[in-house]
């Protein structure tokens, strides 16, 4: 019995003494990633800039050639009816003569 005393006693004095670590050891620490908290991230390497450029470059190009030969997309396939031949039946207005 007293050598388990003493067993649990030697726990306790070990916990004892690895507990009073620096404050620092006892912050958990992640190594994932870089930290930008308050302040600018790693600079991307040189390829990933330019790639980027390219890219945004092509989409520009893509977008402007195709609003420029296909505009239809935007404006209508059909052509827009001449406001000037519809009939006041069709926009829904009386007749003049009616009361």
């Amino acid at each position: 019995m007293l050598s388990s005393r003493a067993i649990l006693l030697g726990r306790l004095l070990q916990r004892a003494v690895s507990s009073r670590a620096p404050a620092i050891r006892s912050q958990i620490v992640r190594h994932g990633h870089d930290v930008s908290y308050r302040m600018n991230g790693p600079k991307p390497e040189m390829a990933a800039r330019v790639g980027a450029q390219v890219a945004g470059g092509l989409m520009w190009w893509w977008v402007l050639w195709h609003l420029f030969h296909e505009y239809e997309h935007i404006t209508g396939e059909f052509a827009y009816p001449d406001p000037a031949e519809w009939t006041n039946a069709e926009l829904g207005i009386p007749a003049d003569d009616d009361e």
